[in-house]
């Protein structure tokens, strides 16, 4: 059964896009027959946001660390947060690195941030209704794993 999801994964992986920020120098790649409406660009530059037909939603984007923010110091502020309608169910950090999961708004969410040298954090977030989990789980790991910055 895993090797199946792998394929899938991977079948569905086919028709990607990686897109590049001019700003931040933020890198992602994505299924662009999944997420295949772009939103118009932030004034700032600092990212860009994708729809999908179905309701789910990417955002690839950076921003300056001006709190000098830690791996493990953002996770323990996500943890402490009391905004309604907001709950991780999976964290785990590493030296450059964070990620986070749960539920925000009713929706599945994945969020990977990379803690750079140059002072900037990137981000992938993906969310997505909670009943297609089971189309949009095994792609996240790839979306996540593709962040990267300069």
């Amino acid at each position: 059964m895993t090797f199946l999801a792998v394929v899938s994964a991977s079948a569905a992986f086919a028709a990607q896009s990686t897109y590049v920020n001019d700003r931040f120098g933020t890198v992602c790649t994505f299924p662009d027959d999944i997420f295949t409406d772009r939103q118009p660009e932030p004034e700032n530059g600092d990212g860009q946001v994708w729809l999908s037909a179905d309701g789910a939603s990417l955002t690839c984007s950076g921003m300056f660390n001006v709190d000098d923010d830690t791996p493990k110091g953002f996770i323990a502020g996500q943890k402490a947060s009391n905004e309604p309608g907001y709950e991780i169910t999976y964290s785990k950090a590493g030296k450059d690195w964070a990620v986070l999961s749960g539920v925000k708004d009713g929706k599945i969410f994945y969020e990977r941030r990379l803690f750079g040298r140059d002072g900037v954090i990137r981000t992938v977030w993906v969310d997505y209704p909670q009943a297609l989990k089971s189309k949009y789980d095994p792609l996240v790991g790839a979306i996540a794993g593709s962040l990267k910055g300069p």
